[in-house]
């Protein structure tokens, strides 16, 4: 309980929660991803042993978070600040494969997916920004927004990147490039100018969408690999459609959501 409220009706709370399992989730996919070179180098250990001593670290800060609040800070600073790191770290190692030496479109479409690591940073940005502004102020709303609509500018990247592989071969992939474009327009938006509750209703119902075609997309991946070339269900994980790739979709989405949850008390009745 904080302040007479139960935990999960503290935004700040809900943000915590939301990176500690972000972060221990990516274990499973970082194992995936670097499965399919049997983790050549040794680097590629460092965020799957980030990912899995990250959370329990937070964890354990967070029973702290009540009466020794400067042990919760220093330790979700300490995870934060490595996760910045470790993201730009790898997204200079996957440009590395290959981009660096050819410098082409083609040498981005097919080297190791550059973005990916990103995900680590902005998770790092999340964990300081819990404890640098208030949860209860319209900053902590709007970056916590902003730091959503990062996360949907990278999911457009990914959606280009990955179905250029196969040359968008199946018309379904340019629908997650469309939804991706479509969050990142209505996202915007309440940055930039005041927003009436009435658009940040349809900001909701927009995430909604999102999220229904994450799962969806989630589906697809699924099915394509179940039926893959492999005799070995895991092999066609590894090797074909990123299994994991769609639902950062409404994973996005439950961080959109607890922005807009925040941002509705500071917006006006009428306007756009």
């Amino acid at each position: 309980m904080a302040g007479g409220k139960p935990l999960w009706h503290e935004a700040w709370f809900l943000a915590e929660v939301f990176a500690i399992v972000n972060l221990a989730f990516l274990t499973f996919d970082i194992y995936l991803a670097h499965s399919v070179n049997d983790f050549r180098r040794s680097a590629e250990y460092v965020p799957l042993a980030f990912s899995m001593i990250g959370p329990a670290i937070l964890i354990i800060a967070l029973f702290c978070a009540g009466r020794l609040k400067k042990i919760w800070i220093l330790a979700g600073n300490i995870v934060g600040g490595a996760g910045i790191v470790i993201g730009l770290t790898g997204v200079i190692l996957h440009l590395d494969s290959l981009f660096f030496y050819e410098r082409t479109i083609k040498a981005l479409t097919y080297s190791a997916p550059f973005a990916a690591p990103l995900a680590y940073t902005g998770l790092g940005f999340l964990i300081i920004l819990n404890r640098m502004v208030d949860s209860a102020s319209e900053e902590w709303a709007q970056w916590v927004l902003f730091l959503t609509l990062g996360g949907f500018v990278g999911n457009f990247v990914f959606s280009i990147s990955d179905h250029a592989e196969n040359g968008f071969f199946y018309p379904l992939e340019w629908v997650a490039v469309a939804a991706s474009a479509l969050a990142v327009g209505f996202l915007l938006t309440p940055l930039l100018i005041r927003v009436s509750k009435t658009y940040l209703m349809l900001c909701a119902a927009v995430l909604l969408v999102e999220a229904m075609i994450g799962v969806w997309g989630f589906i697809l991946h699924a099915e394509r690999n179940l039926g893959g070339p492999s005799i070995h269900a895991f092999r066609n994980f590894i090797y074909g459609a990123p299994p994991l790739a769609p639902l950062l979709f409404p994973n996005l989405v439950l961080l959109g959501w607890i922005a807009l949850w925040r941002l509705w008390r500071f917006a006006p009745e009428a306007g756009l």
